[in-house]
């Protein structure tokens, strides 16, 4: 089983990260993650480059912070 990634390690991420690594941060799927950006619901900032969705890393972490 895969270890979540620390809240001090996704401090030391870039700016933006893939939706995949953040929905590993939150402890969820990536599917359940892309959907919740496609309803807009997702409890964390995005930036969309084309087709290319990327997180504000700065969004997640201060999601983490709160938990």
């Amino acid at each position: 089983m895969k270890t979540l990634p620390t809240l001090d390690e996704v401090r030391g991420w870039s700016a933006t990260c893939e939706v995949t690594k953040a929905a590993e941060a939150l402890g969820i799927s990536r599917a359940q993650l892309y959907a919740q950006i496609k309803r807009g619901d997702a409890p964390i900032r995005v930036l969309t480059f084309g087709t290319r969705i990327r997180v504000v890393t700065a969004s997640l972490v201060r999601l983490l912070e709160a938990a």
